[in-house]
């Protein structure tokens, strides 16, 4: 399958994705086609709107992947702030698993405060990860997916 340009479309940066089942019941209900992308073999639904990308195992492969299809239209589903950057530049509605919204506004100082916190903790100065993912967490998502779909059905983008 290969995008269609007034599609909307979800891209999934799936290996370490806390809410793919969200994804695929938004894109059921809204019949709109997502894409799950990763290194490895994943299991998914069998839908025909739910498609598994496996790429190399390639360093950032799964991200080059996404960020050759991000486009105006496209919803992407990533943790990755960087990822998030190449996405949000290229048009795309980019949401965190927590539900936060990557925006052009936003982005800078996402990436600002990743690459503190990377040398922070190369420093030893800052250790251990993210708070543990929640079902706040989960609900902020399904809202934040939710309202990005019916945002680009009103900008004219169909499911």
């Amino acid at each position: 399958m290969t995008a269609t340009p007034h599609a909307i479309e979800i891209y999934v940066d799936a290996d370490a994705c806390p809410v793919k089942a969200e994804i695929y019941k938004v894109a059921e209900r809204h019949r709109i086609r997502a894409f799950v992308v990763a290194n490895s073999f994943m299991m998914i639904p069998q839908s025909p709107l739910i498609e598994r990308v496996v790429v190399s195992d390639g360093f950032d492969a799964a991200d080059d992947w996404i960020a050759e299809r991000a486009r105006r239209g496209a919803v992407v589903i990533t943790a990755d702030i960087p990822l998030a950057h190449r996405c949000v530049t290229a048009g795309a509605d980019v949401i965190g698993p927590t539900g936060r919204p990557f925006t052009e506004a936003s982005i800078g100082m996402a990436l600002a405060t990743r690459n503190l916190m990377e040398d922070l903790r190369a420093m030893g100065e800052v250790s251990g990860g993210p708070k543990p993912f929640s079902q706040k967490d989960r609900s902020a998502f399904l809202s934040a997916l939710d309202l990005a779909v019916v945002r680009l059905k009103r900008a004219g983008f169909g499911g």
